[in-house]
């Protein structure tokens, strides 16, 4: 039986598009304008490699300029081409209204796999691809600021923004010039684990709505719920940790190298060290082996959450996933013909565009420390410690009790900037989450993922109407 085709995720994006613009009363012209990608830069440049140069094919997207600057991760793959880069800048246009952050969408990426290099490799080759960058003005504070994505992390965050630096040495807000940097070069505390943490926020805040949890023909909270996680790279690690902290069950993970399934549970932790040590997730104690990676997207569980690729549910599959809810922490996840055939099931899907925005949130949090100059809670933890300690005192005196002594010590200690993040990053995806609820009522709306694209489309569609272009 010949395999179907899949659709590129900008094909995915373009058809989640056009079925949302259906519930937008707004000129055929200005939706057009907002769904194309306005800016584009594919760059060739030369790094030489273990003695011999090598040609680099880059990419760097500003989807759209509405807002500045312009915001997205970079990507190293051995797949990244344009299409995909312009993909997930509209994607991450659209992520940043629905999450109320003042951004445009962008996107970057470098076509190579970073296991074929060493580490000074990859940095040569991240240095060559930010002075192309500034050379035609795709990064800065104001214009285009950058932060980690599939393939990269900190580390090379920091090379974009030494490099920055040095090419503008009079520049004050020059940190400010990308985000998911290391904790003493600029970055903020939380930031490594945002996405992941914003996943379960959203499935708290999911089970906190009794008539969604009831069409996923669930009950309860999220605590006891079981389950399935796909990839564990950085979003997928965390988000397993924090939702087992939370109380749920982990009853299988999905690798590339294979699945692995115990339907009373995993420690997760063990799992990473069993990986650590083996260089694998397979043949993990008491669980069964699968062996692809996308045998754990069919397995029994109550939540399926897929934290790796793009395209990995597919019309192919799509009949055989037993998940009555599904939380993308990848981006695209779920093809066009998957949601359609998911959606008919009577699948719930909490769709990436707004389930992973967690990262591009607290991304947003590290900028305005950046321009701020100032560390979240610096000014203000004092006096909150003070607050609280004549509170407890006041308590005393009334009571004539002491106040219970871990308790005491647990306020006294003031809120820091861990604490501050991760509380906005709460705040800003909870109210995202009732933000859509309210467009999916409006509407009449059926389904997330419209609800979720109408939604940020409208703010949109707002943001083009004021810069004077429609009427």
């Amino acid at each position: 039986m010949r395999r179907r085709r899949h659709p590129s995720m900008l094909q995915v994006f373009n058809d989640n598009f056009n079925r949302a613009a259906r519930y937008l009363k707004a000129p055929a012209d200005l939706l057009e304008s907002i769904r194309v990608c306005h800016h584009m830069y594919s760059m060739q440049f030369p790094v030489r490699i273990k003695g011999k140069v090598q040609m680099f094919h880059a990419f760097r997207a500003e989807h759209s300029q509405h807002r500045l600057p312009t915001k997205g991760g970079i990507r190293f793959a051995p797949h990244v081409d344009l299409e995909e880069i312009a993909a997930l800048a509209a994607i991450m246009t659209l992520k940043c209204a629905i999450a109320d952050l003042p951004f445009g969408g962008a996107k970057g990426g470098i076509a190579l796999n970073p296991r074929d290099y060493e580490g000074e490799e990859l940095e040569r080759i991240t240095r060559r691809y930010t002075a192309e960058l500034v050379r035609k003005d795709f990064i800065g504070p104001g214009i285009d600021v950058p932060a980690p994505d599939l393939g990269t992390g900190e580390r090379e965050m920091a090379w974009i923004a030494d490099t920055y630096n040095m090419m503008h040495p009079s520049g004050l807000d020059n940190m400010a010039c990308v985000t998911g940097k290391p904790i003493a070069q600029g970055g903020i505390r939380g930031r490594r684990e945002a996405t992941g943490r914003g996943v379960v926020y959203v499935l708290q805040e999911f089970f906190r709505h009794p008539e969604l949890v009831h069409t996923a023909r669930l009950h309860g909270g999220l605590a006891g719920k079981r389950v399935v996680v796909q990839g564990l790279g950085n979003v997928g690690s965390h988000f397993a940790c924090l939702v087992q902290e939370a109380g749920a069950v982990i009853v299988g993970i999905g690798e590339s190298d294979g699945t692995i399934y115990a339907p009373a549970g995993l420690d997760v932790n063990e799992v990473l060290q069993w990986r650590a040590t083996s260089g694998s997730i397979r043949n993990f104690p008491d669980a069964k082996t699968l062996d692809r990676s996308t045998d754990c997207l069919e397995l029994n569980c109550d939540i399926l959450v897929p934290a790796a690729l793009e395209n990995q549910l597919t019309a192919d599959n799509a009949p055989r996933i037993k998940a009555p809810l599904i939380a993308e922490a990848a981006n695209s996840p779920t093809t066009s013909q998957a949601d359609a055939i998911l959606r008919q099931r009577g699948t719930i899907i909490i769709p990436d565009i707004f389930a992973n925005a967690g990262g591009v949130t607290v991304s947003y949090f590290e900028w305005v420390k950046n321009l701020s100059h100032m560390r979240f809670g610096r000014m203000a933890k004092r006096v909150g410690i003070q607050t609280q300690r004549r509170m407890i005192q006041g308590i005393e005196e009334m009571t004539g009790q002491p106040f219970p002594a871990t308790l005491r010590a647990e306020v006294s200690q003031g809120i820091d900037e861990l604490e501050l993040v991760n509380s906005g990053l709460e705040e800003t995806m909870i109210q995202a989450f009732q933000l859509i609820l309210a467009t999916m009522h409006q509407h009449n709306i059926e389904d997330l993922r419209t609800a979720a694209f109408v939604c940020g489309l409208q703010k949109v569609v707002i943001a083009y109407e004021q810069l004077g272009i429609w009427p």
